[in-house]
């Protein structure tokens, strides 16, 4: 069977990996979060004094990239690749809100967008591939055959994103998670190196009122039409 490329697209916090990550496996994909690669830059940009809530030492960063290296490695037990960061297993630290609030301001950079689009891309020369992110469909793969674009209310994917930190045990407050969510959504869509945008042939869904079964079912059926089209 022809293997395809899979971009999903959208706002922070309306389900892109559990979408993606389900489609990959009922399809037999490789899953690549390229969010999580953002937010491991993010993290090492922390560990290391780069940035915090007062300032933003880009230029350092710049510098140091090279010495960041971002790595998957399928942990069977939970069923996806975990984040490694320069080797140690990051996949915990890079959910928290505290790297939430500081992963848009990185992802500005483009050097960092540079570095991480051409390993992007890298990872998906043999197709096969289900990758979500911001700008997938119209800058990592520009002509993959399915381009998804997930949007919510903000208010909706803020819910979300407080309740899943409260079942991490993280003591956060839901107003600050939402500005923390309207917050990512300005500097994501108003950025001048690949700012979130719809792709001009991207399908849009507003999971807003959509289970997560009615969402995965509606994705599934979309990829399965594009392979019937391509067999």
């Amino acid at each position: 069977m022809e293997l395809i490329t899979i971009a999903i697209d959208g706002f922070s916090s309306t389900g892109k990996s559990t979408i993606a990550k389900q489609l990959a496996k009922a399809l037999g994909y490789v899953y690549v979060d390229s969010g999580a690669m953002y937010r491991a830059i993010t993290l090492y940009a922390m560990q290391n004094q780069l940035i915090d809530i007062d300032c933003f030492d880009s230029n350092q960063l710049i510098e140091q990239l090279n010495s960041v290296e971002i790595g998957f490695s399928f942990n069977e037990s939970l069923g996806f690749s975990e984040v490694y960061l320069n080797g140690h297993n990051v996949e915990t630290q890079i959910r928290t809100l505290e790297v939430s609030r500081f992963v848009s301001q990185v992802s500005t950079i483009p050097e960092v967008r540079k570095k991480l689009v051409e390993q992007q891309q890298l990872m998906g020369q043999k197709k096969g591939v289900v990758m979500d992110g911001r700008d997938i469909g119209t800058v990592v793969f520009p002509d993959s055959k399915l381009k998804i674009f997930m949007t919510a209310s903000a208010e909706t994917r803020a819910i979300r994103r407080y309740d899943e930190l409260i079942a991490k045990g993280d003591n956060v407050v839901f107003d600050e998670v939402l500005e923390n969510v309207k917050s990512r959504d300005h500097i994501d869509s108003t950025r001048e190196d690949s700012p979130l945008r719809k792709a001009d042939d991207a399908i849009e869904i507003d999971n807003s009122n959509l289970t997560h079964k009615q969402q995965f079912d509606m994705v599934l059926d979309l990829a399965h039409q594009i392979l019937k089209k391509e067999a």
